[in-house]
C-alpha cells in the first residue's frame, strides 16, 4: 500500500509539474484565440436586423462595481449610435465587443459632468479603432459646442503624438475629435428630428431636470420597433407622450428610501455638504415606481431602469429599489447593469433581454 501511495503521489507531482510547464503556452494559445475572435467579429455582426439597445453605463456619479457612468448604445439596422458617454462607458463597449470605430453619432441628453466625462475617451477610440477620416458628430442641446471644443483642446497634444507615431494613413488627423451638432430645444409636446434616413428616425424631446436646462430624451424608430431613452428627469408627462406604444422605455430611477440611508450616514459623520447634496437630488430624478407609472400609462412593452441611484451593492438592495413597481406596472422590467442588452428584431413583437457581462 505504501508503494502504491508513493507511486500515486509521484504521478500527481509529475502531472502538476507538466501542467505548470505548459501553462504559459496554453495561456498564450487561449489569448490568441480570444484576440482573433474579437478582431474578426463584433456584437454588431451577431445581431439580426432590428433595433437593439444596450447599457454601456447603467450607473450614476456614485461608484458602483456593476454600473459605469450613464451610457446607452443603440444598433438600428446595423448602424451604431451612443447616447451619453459617462466615465468608463468606452471600456464597457470594448468588453461587450461593440466596435467604437463604427459609432455613427453620439447624442447627449444634457451636459451634466457624469454624462460627458467619458466623451474624450470614446472619441479617441472611435478615431483610432476606425481609422476615421471625419470627426464624430455629437448632437446635444445648447452648450454642446462648448463641451466639444473643450475636449478637443484637452486632447490636442495627445492626438498630435499619435499621428506622429502611427502615421496619417493609420490615424488620419482629419478624423480626430468631434463636431458639435447643437439643436434647439423643442417645446413640450413637440420634438426635433435629428436623423431621418434609411428607415431610421431619431427625435429629441424636452424633459424636466431643472435647474439643468435644457435636458432632453430621445426616441428611436426603426423596422417597426421603437425605443425611448429618458435621460435624467423627474417624472414628466412629456416622457409618457413620446414613449406612447414604445417597445422599450429606458428610464432613469432613484430610490428615495435608499438615498435617505446615505443622507443619515453623511449627517452622522458630520459631512453636512454631502447630506445637502443627497437631499437635493431627490427633486430632479424619477423614482422606480414613478417610472413604472409612465411605462404603464404609455403602454410600453418593457421597462429598463438605468442611471440607478444609489449603487445597488448587495442583492437585497435591488428588491428594495423596485419595491412597488409590480403594483403599478404589469409589464416586464429589468434593473439594468453594464452589458444589459434588449434585442428588438425587426418586423416582430419579440423583446429579448440578455446580459453580455
Amino acid at each position: 500500500m505504501k508503494r502504491v501511495a508513493w507511486i500515486l503521489g509521484l504521478t500527481i507531482v509529475v502531472i502538476g509539474v507538466g501542467l505548470w510547464a505548459l501553462q504559459e503556452p496554453l495561456t498564450m494559445r487561449l489569448v490568441g484565440r480570444v484576440a482573433t475572435r474579437n478582431m474578426a467579429s463584433t456584437l454588431l455582426d451577431e445581431l439580426p436586423d432590428g433595433l437593439h439597445t444596450g447599457l454601456c453605463g447603467a450607473g450614476s456619479p456614485l461608484p458602483d462595481p456593476d454600473r459605469s457612468g450613464p451610457c446607452v448604445f443603440v444598433v438600428a439596422g446595423g448602424r451604431l449610435f451612443v447616447v451619453d458617454a459617462g466615465a468608463g462607458s468606452s471600456r464597457v463597449l470594448s468588453r461587450v465587443r461593440v466596435p467604437q470605430g463604427a459609432i455613427e453619432a453620439i447624442l447627449l441628453t444634457h451636459l451634466h459632468s457624469d454624462h460627458i466625462d467619458g466623451l474624450g475617451e470614446m472619441e479617441l477610440q472611435r478615431w483610432a479603432n476606425g481609422a476615421r477620416e471625419t470627426p464624430v458628430p455629437v448632437y446635444g442641446p445648447a452648450g454642446v459646442d462648448e463641451v466639444v471644443a473643450g475636449i478637443d483642446r484637452a486632447y490636442g497634444p495627445s492626438r498630435r503624438y499619435r499621428v506622429a507615431h502611427h502615421g496619417e494613413a493609420i490615424v488620419p488627423s482629419s478624423g480626430a475629435g468631434a463636431v458639435a451638432r447643437p439643436f434647439e430645444t423643442p417645446a413640450v409636446g413637440e420634438s426635433v428630428v435629428l436623423i431621418d434616413d434609411s428607415g431610421l428616425t431619431v427625435r429629441a424631446f424636452v424633459v424636466d431636470h431643472a435647474p439643468v436646462e435644457p435636458a432632453v430624451g430621445f426616441r428611436f424608430d426603426y423596422g417597426g420597433r421603437s425605443v425611448v431613452i429618458s435621460g435624467d428627469t423627474k417624472q414628466t408627462p412629456n416622457v409618457r407622450t413620446f414613449a406612447e406604444g414604445a417597445d422599450l422605455l429606458v428610464h432613469e430611477a432613484l430610490s428615495p428610501r435608499l438615498v435617505e440611508v446615505l443622507t443619515r450616514a453623511a449627517e452622522a459623520a458630520g459631512r453636512h455638504n454631502v447630506a445637502k447634496i443627497t437631499r437635493d437630488i431627490l427633486d430632479y430624478h424619477t423614482t422606480p415606481v414613478e417610472a413604472a407609472e409612465i411605462a404603464r400609462d404609455a403602454e410600453v412593452g418593457h421597462l429598463l431602469f438605468y442611471h440607478i441611484v444609489p449603487p445597488l451593492l448587495i442583492a437585497p438592495m435591488e428588491a428594495i429599489f423596485v419595491d412597488g413597481v409590480g403594483d403599478v406596472y404589469e409589464g416586464s422590467f429589468t434593473v439594468g447593469r453594464d452589458g444589459t442588452l434588449v434585442r428588438l428584431p425587426a418586423g416582430s413583437d419579440r423583446i429579448e433581454v440578455v446580459e453580455l457581462l
